[in-house]
């Protein structure tokens, strides 16, 4: 119960300060231009607290449901508003009305909302590089034989330095950077025994996109050294019938070294319904156990067990100085805007699987968890969905703020606003577009509780 109240409310504070920000964003720029402010709500429904601004003019809101929020602005929704309405408005305020604009002050209020999500961000992760993250060393804890990275001179006990002269400081910056060297050659700078040594690579081609491969075990043959735990085993699952506990330290899958999660995942779901060897440490005894996967909805095999990782090396903070942590919130921002752009083309064209998609359930997932690992982790999750909120709201769909420059742009281009009934209709498809991702977001996370 107490899990469930802490992620819930990581959920609320996560989302209600987005929001908050995002909509921040439109309000200051609005004022800023002179254009006048009826209300600033956090949050949809009845309101819980309200308020007046100093100049009595607009009125701040927050409401019971904080999945959302809006700024009203005088003139925005001319048709809302009847000739007799107009005109009882005074001159002063006809002036400062949002329709009453030249298009590049309406594009600017329109572009402020992401923009703002942006500078969270870029902020977010500079107060993550100047208080530190604790990361997975790049330090090598094992090389798979005849493997690319052997045949290279890669040994155990080597610590990556640079991708390509990229500095390199921990485990996941290094995998990301081997990403985009996928059917090249690359060349890596290794610490062995305190002297520096250059180590050349080609990196194969992968059948599936690289976004899904975990590059330096599977294409490369060198990981961490990670030992694989078995964090949680669900109650009536096959693991529980197996035997399997949590605690246990696995060894072997079917006769084969297991060094990763991934590995662990590949040779279960290959297995449905078959009988699966799993060597397990526990208590310094070995046991050899023998569990039947379940198929699940897309005929894979699955245990029903949760699994965490410990690397042989450790995890160390790495630390940044001022002017790093400055560059490391642009750098950083700018690579997950294009990540999320890359991923969610890539979702389209089928690439990678909408299955990939998360809702609502798995954001509050993700809040709790990373609420529980500190403050570090929440800003860095805080980060992500705020570029992530960035990204989405500058696509070109009606109802959303790129939509809106859209709109902008075509009424520039044609010396005149675009036909209210046509807006309307590009509208109402935007409306349905946001609703059906919402709907199918939302099936994903039920569908990822009901398989554990």
């Amino acid at each position: 119960m107490m899990e469930i109240l802490h992620t819930a409310l990581s959920f609320v504070l996560a989302i209600a300060l987005l929001i908050a920000v995002h909509e921040y964003g439109h309000f200051i720029v609005a004022r800023k231009l002179g254009i006048k402010v009826e209300k600033f709500s956090i949050g949809f429904g009845p309101a819980l607290f309200s308020w007046r601004s100093r100049d009595q003019e607009v009125l701040y809101v927050i409401a019971a449901i904080p999945l959302g929020g809006y700024v009203k602005m005088l003139g925005e929704n001319p048709d809302e508003q009847g000739d007799d309405a107009k005109a009882e408005l005074s001159d002063a305020d006809k002036k400062r009305a949002f329709d009453a604009q030249p298009v590049w002050k309406r594009a600017a209020v329109a572009v402020a909302g992401p923009g703002f999500n942006f500078l969270f961000a870029i902020a977010a992760y500079m107060l993550v590089g100047w208080l530190g993250q604790t990361v997975l060393p790049p330090v090598v804890g094992h090389v798979a034989p005849a493997s690319i990275a052997e045949q290279a001179g890669m040994q155990v006990g080597d610590r990556i330095q640079a991708v390509a002269e990229r500095d390199i400081h921990s485990w996941q910056q290094m995998e990301e950077s081997l990403k985009n060297f996928t059917g090249g050659n690359v060349e890596l700078r290794v610490l062995r025994d305190a002297v520096p040594v250059t180590l050349k690579m080609a990196v194969p081609l992968p059948d599936k996109d690289p976004l899904l491969l975990n590059v330096t075990d599977e294409l490369l043959g060198f990981d961490p050294g990670l030992s694989l735990i078995i964090d949680h085993v669900g109650q009536g699952s096959p693991a529980e019938r197996a035997g399997l506990k949590g605690g246990d330290i696995v060894v072997r899958v079917n006769s084969q070294k297991i060094t990763d999660i991934h590995h662990f995942i590949a040779q279960i779901k290959g297995h449905a319904d078959s009988r699966v060897g799993v060597a397990v440490m526990r208590d310094k005894t070995l046991l050899q156990l023998q569990v039947v996967p379940e198929k699940d909805a897309q005929q894979q095999g699955r245990i029903g067990v949760r699994l965490t990782s410990r690397s042989l090396h450790g995890t160390e903070t790495y630390r940044m100085g001022i002017v790093d942590g400055l560059q490391y919130g642009f750098q950083r921002t700018w690579e997950m805007s294009a990540l999320t752009l890359q991923v969610f083309g890539k979702m389209l064209t089928s690439a990678i699987s909408p299955d990939n998609l998360g809702g609502p359930i798995a954001i509050a997932q993700l809040a709790g968890k990373t609420a529980e690992l500190g403050l570090v982790s929440f800003l860095t999750f805080l980060a992500l969905i705020s570029v992530n909120l960035g990204v989405l709201n500058l696509l070109p769909i009606p109802i959303l703020d790129g939509g809106h420059l859209a709109y902008l742009g075509m009424e520039k281009l044609r010396g005149k606003p675009l036909a209210p009934k046509v807006m309307e209709a590009t509208q109402m498809v935007g409306l349905m577009l946001i609703i059906a991702l919402m709907v199918f977001a939302f099936y994903n996370d039920i569908s990822r509780l009901f398989r554990g």
